[in-house]
């Protein structure tokens, strides 16, 4: 199985030009024999990188506000019409595509990942579960309803963000789930990211795909109130992007600071390979002193109930 990382940034506030971005990134994948092509987290909708949205303790601020009203428009309805856009792109290149995006539910915004089949279906959604320090003030909280994994040729697909992938428990769900494709969409750019994703790779026996944005300051408008720097000409994410096996041997990349696809031949036999010696979830587990409960009931603050049905609210639609 073939599969591209694409390694790119998006336009940020400016959702329509994102999407056209998606579109040509898609088909140049698919013009190489891509299956399966990653985009960043929050590729779609934007990573607001350096705005605090003028928030302090005990403290808002109207210009915050603002910010935060004009990064609430850049995101999307899940199905909506841009949803509709990548299914074509994905149908056209007969590939699935995996692509963070920054979704919204009633008034609250979630860093989502979306997976789309070769065939264009939405096949359905991850939200993260615990956004990163900051990242809380403007994005809410997954729960375990969303934490699917999909059939590819060459085994189980799912995506764990940014993060995430430092919480341990996590990680060994998506081992239990027998994951097999471990797309890692990120915003970290540090230098410690691409050891993490090599240790998961070995842990979970598994190819992990690593894809995170290319973004300089004047990407963003010129009021964007970023706080690391004005420099128009500033990276503020460099990229790193990456594919290992499941021995954690390198495939494709780092690449830093430019726009690009790696690509990658993946084999099943090498899956196998290594689990001679290590199953995170199976031959090495030790349920007889270790077990972890998962709770994948889609929460809701809201159930509406009449004599026929009870329909709850937020998420009424949960993609399993």
């Amino acid at each position: 199985m073939k599969v591209g990382v694409i390694q790119a940034g998006g336009v940020p506030f400016d959702t329509p030009a994102t999407l056209a971005r998606v579109e040509q990134w898609v088909a140049r994948a698919g013009a190489e024999a891509c299956e399966l092509v990653l985009f960043p987290e929050a590729f779609l909708g934007g990573y607001p990188k350096g705005d605090g949205f003028g928030v302090a303790v005990g403290v808002r601020t109207e210009k915050g506000r603002d910010d935060f009203a004009r990064y609430f428009a850049t995101s999307i309805q899940v199905p909506g019409p841009e949803t509709q856009r990548i299914s074509r792109a994905a149908q056209q290149a007969k590939a699935f595509v995996v692509i963070g995006v920054i979704e919204r539910e009633l008034g609250t915004l979630y860093c989502t990942v979306l997976y789309f089949g070769p065939d264009g279906v939405l096949l359905g959604r991850h939200r993260k579960l615990m956004p990163t320090a900051g990242e809380r003030v403007v994005w809410g909280y997954g729960d375990g309803s969303t934490l699917p994994v999909f059939d590819t040729p060459i085994g189980k697909m799912g995506a764990v963000i940014c993060w995430e992938n430092y919480m341990p428990m996590l990680r060994m769900a998506m081992y239990a789930k027998n994951i097999a494709l471990y797309c890692a969409p990120t915003a970290d750019d540090r230098p410690t990211w691409l050891p993490t994703v090599q240790h998961i790779a070995r842990e979970g026996r598994c190819y992990v795909l690593s894809s995170c944005q290319v973004l300089r300051r004047n990407d963003f408008p010129a009021d964007y109130d970023c706080v690391i720097t004005q420099d128009p000409d500033a990276l503020l994410m460099r990229g790193g992007s990456v594919i290992v096996d499941p021995l954690g041997n390198i495939l494709a990349g780092p690449v830093f600071d430019e726009e690009t696809l790696l690509t990658a031949e993946l084999d099943a036999a090498q899956i196998a390979r290594g689990k001679l010696d290590f199953d995170a979830a199976g031959n090495y587990a030790r349920p007889d002193v270790f077990q972890l409960q998962v709770n994948e009931t889609p929460l809701s603050a809201v159930a509406f109930t009449d004599r026929d049905t009870t329909v709850s609210l937020p998420g009424a639609l949960h993609d399993n």
